[in-house]
C-alpha cells in the first residue's frame, strides 16, 4: 500500500487566480484544518511576485516551469525560472524525500465547474477520483496524460494532481466556488487519511474519464490574428458533447464555423482567457468509462 506521509497544497501558481491564494492563506492562518494525523500537510502560495501584481505570471508560466532540463539549468534567471527551484526545494527538502502528494488549486474562465486533472493512472489516483465523483456528482475528471518533470508542477510527483474550478474570472473570488473547493480539499485529505489508516474499502465502481485527444485554436489570419468567437451555442458548454457538423466558431462577419470531425468529442476548457496566448480555444476529450483500477 502506498503510505501518504507528506501532501502538499499549492495555490496561486497563477496570481490572478484567487480561489487558490485565498484558500492557502487560509490553511496557513488556520493550518488544523488541513492537519491530519498520518501525514504532514505543506501549504504554499506559489507565484508571490505575480499575486502581488494580480497578473497570471511575471516573465512566464510557472506552471510550464518545472521541466527536468530547466530546474538544472542554472542559467535561467527569469522569475519563475527562479521560483520553480525554490519551490522544488520546498517539496523535496534536503534529507528527506519528495512530497507525495500534490493538489495543485486553479481556477478557469470556462465552465468547468469542479474538475479533476490526472496526469496518469495510478490507482490511488483513480480511486480518489472515483470516490471523490461519488460523494459529488458535479466533479469531472480530466485526464492528460503528462511525463513526470514535462513541466507542470502535478507532473512533478506521481501523486500530483490538479483541482479546476469555474467558471469565475480572473483576478476575481467566487464565493460559492471557493466553498465548493474548499471542501473537495478536504475531502481529498480526509481519503488519503483512510487510506494511511486502511479504512477504505475497495468498491467495483465505475469512473467516468475524459481523456484529452487534443486541443483546436481559433482561426487566424496570416499575421495570427484570430478571425472568430466561440459559437454562441458551445460556450459554456464544457464536458457536453459536440458532434460533427455542429456551431464550432462564430466569424465576426456572423458566419458559422463548423465542426468538421469525425466522431463526437467533449470540449472543455471552452474560451479559457489565459489560453488565447498559447492559441489554445479548447480542449478536446473523449469520454470513457473505467472499471479496473
Amino acid at each position: 500500500m502506498t503510505q501518504i506521509n507528506r501532501a502538499a497544497i499549492v495555490g496561486g501558481s497563477h496570481g490572478n487566480e484567487l480561489t487558490g491564494v485565498y484558500l492557502v492563506k487560509k490553511f496557513q492562518q488556520y493550518p488544523n484544518l488541513v492537519n491530519r494525523s498520518t501525514f504532514e500537510t505543506l501549504v504554499l502560495l506559489g507565484n508571490p511576485k505575480a499575486i502581488e501584481k494580480g497578473r497570471r505570471y511575471i516573465d512566464k508560466d510557472l506552471n510550464r516551469c518545472f521541466t527536468h532540463q530547466g530546474l538544472q539549468n542554472s542559467l535561467l534567471s527569469s522569475y519563475e525560472d527562479i521560483r520553480a527551484k525554490e519551490i522544488q526545494q520546498l517539496l523535496h527538502p534536503r534529507n528527506q524525500p519528495f512530497v507525495d502528494v500534490i493538489i495543485d488549486l486553479h481556477s478557469t474562465t470556462a465552465n468547468m465547474g469542479l474538475s479533476l486533472l490526472l496526469s496518469n493512472m495510478h490507482p490511488l489516483l483513480l480511486q480518489l477520483a472515483a470516490h471523490l465523483s461519488s460523494i459529488n456528482p458535479l466533479v469531472k475528471v480530466y485526464f492528460h496524460q503528462q511525463l513526470r518533470g514535462s513541466g507542470f508542477l502535478r507532473s512533478m510527483c506521481e501523486l500530483g494532481f490538479v483541482i479546476e474550478v469555474g467558471a469565475v474570472p480572473q483576478g476575481v473570488l467566487d464565493a460559492e466556488l471557493f466553498r465548493q473547493t474548499e471542501q473537495l480539499v478536504y475531502a481529498v485529505l480526509d481519503y488519503f487519511e483512510r487510506h494511511n489508516q486502511g479504512k477504505i474499502s475497495q468498491k467495483n465502481s465505475t469512473l467516468t474519464l475524459y481523456q484529452y485527444t487534443g486541443v483546436i485554436d481559433y482561426p487566424r489570419n496570416e499575421r495570427g490574428e484570430i478571425e472568430a468567437m466561440i459559437h454562441p451555442q458551445l460556450q459554456f458548454r464544457d464536458y457536453e458533447p459536440l458532434n460533427p457538423g455542429e456551431p464550432l466558431f462564430l466569424t465576426f462577419e456572423g458566419k458559422d464555423v463548423f465542426y468538421d470531425g469525425v466522431s463526437t468529442v467533449y470540449p472543455i476548457f471552452i474560451n479559457e482567457a489565459a489560453y488565447y496566448e498559447k492559441g489554445i480555444a479548447m480542449h478536446l476529450t473523449q469520454k470513457q468509462l473505467i472499471h479496473d483500477y
